[in-house]
């Protein structure tokens, strides 16, 4: 058993690759060799894993949480990880806010005002749903 971060992953796409703790080359990962919930899967989860050889090099199998990060009961159930402490910063709603708004000026200067209202009211609100905001 290996263990491992996950450097990134494509729900659209299936896919992803560990960074093995052990160093070495990053590691295929399939949506077919998760024993966790997709939606769980998130670039820095740490997990453990068996490698494999496969068709184009090292693949990783058997894909589950690692010890230090089990726990949330809503895991096991299938829905996201709301914990803030195994999985990310959870920010108050100004604060993200604040963040969305300078991302959105950046990204789109053309954006006006009104717009970009728009849509941090909406993502704030997915948001909230996903355990990424409080308050």
């Amino acid at each position: 058993m290996v263990t491992g971060r996950v450097l990134r992953f494509d729900s659209t796409r299936g896919y992803g690759f560990i960074a093995p703790d052990e160093g070495g080359d990053d590691v295929f990962l399939h949506v077919n060799d998760l024993l966790i919930p997709e939606s769980s899967v998130r670039a820095g989860l740490t997990v453990e894993f068996e490698v494999e050889e496969g068709d184009r090099g090292l693949k990783a199998s058997s894909v589950r949480l690692a010890s230090a990060n089990r726990a949330p009961a809503a895991l096991a159930a299938g829905s996201p990880p709301r914990s803030s402490e195994a999985f990310c910063d959870v920010l108050g709603v100004e604060e993200y806010t604040r963040e969305v708004t300078e991302l959105l000026l950046a990204a789109a200067p053309s954006l006006t005002a009104d717009r970009i209202l728009r849509i941090r009211s909406e993502l704030v609100q997915f948001g909230r749903s996903h355990g990424w905001t409080k308050g």
